[in-house]
């Protein structure tokens, strides 16, 4: 079974703040990729599954909606 990014973050008992710092990006590219608003490139998402001690085929990933929501 896969979960989110989120999910996998709070299983792994971590706030959006601790992840960005320990990845160096902002707290805001957290979110967004969590809500699917900014993709995520692999290096990223390859550390992401390392700090949350998850494999990456268990990681469900919101597609991109931004377009969508514009048209709203």
């Amino acid at each position: 079974m896969k979960i989110t990014l989120k999910a996998a973050r709070v299983n792994a008992g971590m706030t959006q703040k601790h992840v960005a710092d320990r990845l160096g990006v902002s707290r805001c590219t957290i979110l967004n990729w969590e809500n699917g608003k900014q993709n995520i490139g692999i290096p990223q998402f390859t550390s992401l599954c390392g700090v949350y001690g998850v494999k990456a085929e268990d990681i469900f990933l919101p597609t991109n909606s931004t377009k969508s929501r514009e048209r709203g």
